[in-house]
């Protein structure tokens, strides 16, 4: 009988950080903390108590051939979520070209055209990569962690939107914030070399003649 009960006490603390860690929206996390699954959590229970709609995660370090189908991968997991869903998959050791050593791949899958339309593909898959890719002084591990919780944060932001539902557990996309501004100081300044180089001297000449 004490044996029996040691063997079950093993079994349950070889489980319990399992038990732990278990995440009602993080189907798989081969590349994240339990500080940014703990973020996602709380993301992802304020999303799908305003909007009935599920966002999940799957990280994977699977080394997936060039043109994989993340699609027929994502079944797998099928009855793990709930619809409506869309999941957000990120695979940085998949192959994307035959040439090039770069890996890295994202993949945006919801449960159905209606749900496809409640989100901007690329607006999430930059979020994540401007984060990834940038070249700082942080671990390859810590910016995939930002990075996934920061495209996340994305898709969920666009799927409130999309409902007229503000969220209060998401983060500011910063990235996205400079290069809108930098995109309107651009356009200002392409006014002003028009008006400089183009408009004033046909008005000046008018005026003059």
């Amino acid at each position: 009988m004490l044996k029996s009960f040691k063997f079950r006490k093993a079994i349950f603390l070889a489980f319990l950080p399992l038990i732990l860690n278990a995440s009602p929206f993080v189907l798989k996390d081969d590349t994240l903390k339990p500080q940014a699954i703990e973020l996602i959590d709380k993301m992802g229970n304020e999303l799908r108590s305003k909007t009935k709609i599920n966002a999940y995660v799957l990280t994977t370090n699977e080394a997936f051939p060039l043109r994989f189908n993340l699609v027929q991968y994502a079944k797998k997991y099928e009855d793990k979520m709930n619809k409506p869903y869309v999941l957000y998959i990120f695979a940085p050791k998949a192959r994307i070209t035959e040439k090039s050593e770069i890996t890295g791949r994202v993949g945006i899958i919801p449960s159905s055209d209606e749900i496809k339309k409640l989100y901007n593909y690329a607006d999430i898959r930059d979020a994540g990569l401007d984060v990834i890719t940038v070249k700082d002084k942080n671990s390859i591990e810590d910016k995939q962690n930002i990075g996934v919780v920061q495209a996340y944060s994305e898709l969920a932001d666009n799927i409130a939107d999309a409902k007229n539902i503000e969220l209060t557990t998401t983060f500011p996309n910063d990235t996205r914030t400079v290069v809108s501004v930098l995109k309107v100081i651009v356009l200002i300044g392409l006014l002003l070399v028009t008006w400089v180089y183009l408009i004033r001297p046909i008005v000046m000449r008018k005026k003059n003649d």
